[in-house]
């Protein structure tokens, strides 16, 4: 069993910054694909971002483009998801999930591991 914990979050202003954390513990963590969702108030959950175990290859969705930045680093079983230059749209609960399948599976949000979020509030 994999636990993954997400934080980070906070209220912030518009065209502030933040960095996002979540930590994976439980069984031997390797081999597994990362990534980002979130979902705002009355929305459904959305892809963000995700990123390959080994070589780090990384996608985004389209909006974020720019703007957020995944990254991780193995050695701390740690994915990070930068987002610069907030603006009010980016409110929404930023969920991690892990898959040791496909990248693909996890854009699709069909991954096997989810946290529990960490709520991200951008203020004008």
């Amino acid at each position: 069993q994999v636990q993954l914990v997400e934080s980070g979050g906070g209220l912030v202003q518009a065209g502030g910054s933040l960095r996002l954390s979540c930590v994976a513990s439980g069984r031997a963590f390797s081999g597994y694909n990362m990534g980002w969702f979130r979902q705002a108030p009355g929305k459904e959950r959305e892809f963000v971002a995700a990123i390959t175990w080994s070589e780090g290859k990384t996608a985004y969705t389209g909006p974020v483009k720019g703007r957020f930045t995944i990254s991780r680093d193995n050695a701390k079983n740690t994915v990070y998801l930068q987002i610069d230059n907030l603006k009010p749209e980016d409110t929404a609960v930023y969920y991690c999930t892990a898959d040791e399948g496909r990248l693909g599976t996890v854009v699709a949000g069909h991954g096997r591991y989810w946290g529990q979020g960490t709520q991200v509030t951008v203020s004008l």
